[in-house]
């Protein structure tokens, strides 16, 4: 059963530009595996657009979604930096050191930052 929950990205981001994006916990109904993914792009207006194209992907693989929160992504990647910061209004402030240790797995070249700054 580890197949389904390998084959789920741990990052999901555009290649280049400031945008929102959500943490999201994957897990198994009745407690089991769980793991954080992140999830961000310019086409989401809202946070909550971000999350209801996540949800229905991840149960179709049986996980339950839970968002633990949200800002904002800046990406560079001509300078590979990447800076992390903002809030949600409706899924609150994600755990941006969360974020930032998930984004050094999948861009393991790069300079990633995060503060609690608003812009």
């Amino acid at each position: 059963g580890g197949s389904a929950m390998a084959a789920v990205r741990d990052v999901e981001i555009d290649p280049e530009g400031t945008f929102k994006y959500i943490l999201v916990r994957l897990q198994r109904p009745g407690g089991g595996e769980q793991r954080d993914i992140v999830r961000g792009t310019k086409a989401a207006e809202f946070h909550n657009h971000i999350f209801e194209k996540v949800n229905p992907e991840m149960e179709k693989l049986g996980y339950e979604c839970k968002c633990l929160g949200g800002g904002k992504i800046e990406h560079n990647s001509k300078d590979k930096k990447i800076r992390v910061f903002g809030l949600s209004t409706g899924y609150g402030k994600a755990d941006h050191s969360v974020t930032v240790e998930i984004l050094k797995k999948e861009f393991t070249d790069y300079e990633i930052v995060w503060s609690d700054d608003k812009k």
